[in-house]
């Protein structure tokens, strides 16, 4: 009798309009992997075994599998959406108190009230990384710390110049000033300066003028030629003691005849501390504390031509707060403070599995591992077969939906024509039951 074969015609077919209804309804869905009706055909077995009846009793469907082709990826204006772009998954948790992982690749991510980055069209499920500073084990629920940077103190100051060794119009007798002592007022008194803002304790600011004086070169051997160093801070002259106007030679640098720096060591110390007499203070602003430093002029060189700063660094800073974050291609959430510093806030872990098709779906744009998909495998975006992140992106539902309304007209014929091979049926019995 065809009744079996026609109705399980047609479950199949309304099983694969459910399908396609499907896909089609979350053709806007971020994330989203269409879905297709497999099927199998049906042979009932004999009774004593000896082979199958040579005519099918149907059609059943034998899996319902995902599609985890790319999809278009899209710009978007939150810092936290992020796009994977290859192979891979985020790694998610529930909650913090069931942290059993959870797959998907819907990176609609916000910061809840406590920090975390979460994804609230996945059930407000957590994305799992690594914290600032770890690069191994176990991913942990990433929390985005938003407290303020503090200040640092400077302790070193990193320059590297070129000092001019010819004389000038200025300095025509070897290029020495003509005027001593040193005087920052006049700059008859020194040859060339370079500025640097420090930092003290509260990251209060204050503006440090190293200058460089020319001393006549000896003529050894071997011959060399010395340079002093003088500094003023905020405009004050660094002098030989609190209250003393004779200003202070902080350090020199020595150069021989082929202009490289021969001093050790190639630093020297400038004492910040009470002008260099710990009884006082007068370059310290209020409730912070200003350290000696050492000025490094390591690379530093003295050639015929004219004077220039290659470089210069401190590592002191004022303090700052959060004002962004962004997401670098290999997960990185980098943090940009007010003080134009940048900081490692975490980073995102990519898992991908030998049969994604093996995940099992669970909703919410969720996928749970299954022994089908295999051992999940844990790496770092841009590594191995890993896609790379791409931040302000979401990656669009794959669903074609050209495609699908196609697949909706055949699976709609496949009803009717299974509709009509049971109407043909009942006509046949009808003819038997009328039989005289």
């Amino acid at each position: 009798m065809g009744f079996q074969q026609g109705l399980s015609g047609i479950n199949g077919a309304a099983k694969s309009l459910d399908v396609i209804g499907n896909n089609v309804a979350n053709a806007s869905t971020v994330g989203f992997k269409q879905s297709q009706a497999q099927f199998a055909d049906m042979y009932a077995n004999s009774m004593n075994r000896s082979g199958n009846s040579p005519v099918g009793i149907g059609v059943t469907v034998a899996d319902v599998s995902q599609s985890f082709t790319q999809g278009n990826i899209t710009s978007s204006n939150n810092p936290l959406d992020v796009a994977i772009n290859g192979d891979g998954f985020f790694q998610l948790a529930g909650s913090l108190t069931n942290q059993s992982p959870l797959y998907g690749r819907n990176g609609q991510f916000q910061l809840d009230k406590n920090g975390y980055i979460v994804n609230p069209s996945m059930g407000g499920a957590i994305l799992m990384g690594y914290a600032a500073g770890v690069s191994g084990g176990d991913p942990v629920p990433l929390q985005i710390n938003t407290s303020a940077m503090p200040a640092t103190s400077t302790t070193t100051i990193s320059t590297k110049i070129n000092l001019d060794s010819r004389p000038t119009a200025a300095f025509p007798t070897n290029g020495v000033p003509t005027t001593t002592p040193f005087n920052a007022a006049d700059p008859t008194s020194y040859n060339n300066s370079t500025g640097v803002t420090v930092y003290d304790s509260l990251g209060n600011p204050y503006s440090v003028q190293t200058y460089y004086v020319k001393n006549a070169p000896v003529a050894g051997p071997p011959p060399t030629t010395t340079w002093d160093v003088y500094a003023t801070v905020d405009g004050t002259t660094v002098t030989t003691a609190a209250g003393s106007t004779t200003p202070l030679k902080i350090g020199s640098m020595q150069f021989s005849s082929t202009g490289t720096l021969i001093s050790v060591p190639t630093t020297i110390t400038l004492n910040l501390t009470g002008n260099n007499n710990a009884t006082s203070t007068p370059f310290a602003k209020a409730g912070g504390t200003l350290s000696s430093m050492t000025v490094d002029y390591a690379g530093s060189t003295q050639t015929g031509s004219a004077f220039v700063n290659l470089a210069q660094s401190q590592n002191g800073m004022a303090p700052g707060t959060l004002s962004s974050f962004s997401i670098s291609k290999d997960g990185t959430i980098v943090g940009s403070y007010s003080n134009q510093q940048t900081k490692n806030l975490g980073s995102i872990v990519l898992v991908n599995f030998a049969n994604p098709n093996g995940l099992q779906p669970l909703g919410n744009n969720l996928y749970q591992a299954s022994a089908d998909a295999g051992v999940p495998l844990l790496g770092k975006p841009t590594t191995g077969t890993f896609g790379t992140l791409q931040a302000r992106a979401v990656e669009d539902s794959n669903v074609d939906l050209t495609a699908e309304l196609v697949n909706m007209i055949v699976a709609q014929r496949v009803y009717q024509a299974n509709s009509q091979t049971i109407k043909v049926q009942d006509t046949v019995l009808q003819t038997l039951v009328s039989m005289r």
